[in-house]
């Protein structure tokens, strides 16, 4: 794993904590979200504030996040939107920080001036002792303060100032005036500078969990459906009629189409289709190139297609009907029966833009790990699971392309993947993005 995170592509991004005065508000907030202590002088925080340096210290990867149920937070500014979540147990987790950040922005941008903002996404249960209990999941509440409790004395205060002007004898109550005070000393003017956060509650109706092997749960669509990555055995007695596991193709692309929530590559409108038609096959080949046994050191496109071309009769079917897709996208003619039983089908396939796109383009992932490229962008823990089983030749052409041809563009690939969603800090994207997809294609330039 050392290369990718020598090229950034793990734990990148990460909010660097240096300073003394930060490390000693991460350490209030810590203690009094878990009771510890680092004794770390500088480490790396991600957006919600869990350092794998301070993991490594702890040997605890969750001291944050127990059970992988209820995540606690330490923010120690707003600049940790823009960061990366790391050990996510749940798809909807960094999206709900990340909106909670930026609805509160202003707020959470005065408070962390002088202290650290601890608390914890609240959900309805506490452990998830069978796969029923995720279905008790419905939405996730958020409690914040900073670790002084200024919102806390805020609300109380608020509440004191509002008895002080109705009460008749509001004015000559000694006791209340100078709780007041004593309040305002701790919360500040909130009649000037009201600090009370906005939103605390999001509904969260379909997401992936980490937890039972791994799940993706549709609540929300008309045909919702639970698809187990292990075993769908595992899943007996949840409240739902269907449940599929990866295994279960024919239904689980009946459930895609049925809920309108994919569409062909080949016909999606604004994207080039050959360039990411080429683009995956080449990562077919680079697989099977690595089965072999064959030096990947320094191949360029024209190379991966000599191989495929040298290699046809051991290439997987996967890349055959892939390649009837792109001569009927270049040539015409005879349009390619390819259905959910053969293994080019989800290849051929992206997310619509519906609510559950990020969702859908996860699980994609999920049934097309041979494209790493996709599988880096919306899976990143399958991505790192992956990674280290594959053989030396592997990690290294595809840790080299994605620091190559990933990091250089990221904005022109997920266009291509998601659409036009904003950047990690809230901003819409750049306008010349759209041109950039157009001339080289949405998977990076390709040379034809």
């Amino acid at each position: 794993m050392k290369r990718l995170i020598e090229k950034g592509l793990m734990f990148g991004n990460l909010y660097h904590v240096s300073s003394h005065a930060l490390v000693e508000r991460y350490n209030r907030a810590l203690e009094h979200l878990t009771g510890r202590r680092t004794q770390l002088a500088d480490f790396h925080i991600d957006l919600s504030g869990y350092s794998p340096e301070i993991g490594d210290e702890f040997g605890d990867d969750l001291y944050l996040n127990h059970n992988g149920v209820n995540r606690q937070f330490i923010l120690l500014t707003t600049e940790q939107k823009r960061c990366p979540l790391l050990n996510v147990k749940f798809s909807t987790s960094r999206e709900i920080l990340k909106r909670f950040i930026t609805d509160n922005e202003t707020q959470l941008f005065a408070l962390t001036a002088t202290d650290a903002v601890a608390g914890e996404l609240i959900n309805s249960v506490f452990d998830i002792s069978h796969p029923a209990r995720l279905f008790d999941i419905t939405s996730i509440g958020i409690e914040a303060d900073t670790t002084t409790g200024t919102l806390r004395h805020a609300e109380r205060l608020a509440g004191l100032v509002d008895r002080f002007k109705t009460e008749e004898d509001g004015w000559f109550d000694d006791v209340l005036i100078a709780e007041m005070i004593g309040l305002a000393q701790k919360s500040g003017d909130i009649t000037r500078n009201p600090v009370r956060l906005k939103q605390k509650s999001y509904d969260q109706p379909d997401f992936w969990t980490a937890h039972f092997g791994g799940a993706y749960l549709f609540r929300s669509v008309p045909h919702p459906a639970l698809i187990a990555v292990g075993d769908k055995q595992g899943f007996d007695g949840v409240p739902l009629k269907h449940v599929f596991d990866l295994e279960d193709r024919n239904q689980i692309a009946r459930f895609l189409d049925l809920n309108d929530l994919v569409e062909p590559i080949v016909k999606a409108r604004g994207i080039d289709a050959v360039a990411i038609l080429r683009q995956k096959m080449d990562f077919i080949v680079i697989d099977a190139a690595a089965d072999l046994d064959l030096d990947l050191t320094g191949l360029t496109r024209p190379d991966i297609r000599r191989l495929a071309r040298a290699n046809a009769d051991r290439l997987p079917r996967a890349y055959h009907g892939l390649n009837a897709l792109l001569k009927w996208a270049v040539e015409g003619g005879r349009w390619p029966r390819i259905d959910s039983s053969d293994p080019a089908y989800f290849y051929s396939l992206r997310a619509a833009d519906t609510p559950q796109r990020d969702l859908v383009n996860m699980l994609l992932a999920n049934l097309t790990p041979l494209d790493i490229r996709q599988l880096f962008i919306c899976h990143k823990q399958l991505f790192y699971d992956l990674y280290r089983t594959w053989p030396e030749t592997k990690r290294a052409f595809v840790a080299d392309f994605l620091d190559r041809e990933y990091q250089v563009d990221k904005a022109g690939a997920r266009a291509a993947l998601f659409g036009h969603e904003p950047d990690m800090g809230g901003r819409p994207p750049p306008r010349p993005v759209e041109e950039i997809v157009r001339r080289v294609g949405p998977w990076g330039a390709v040379r034809r």
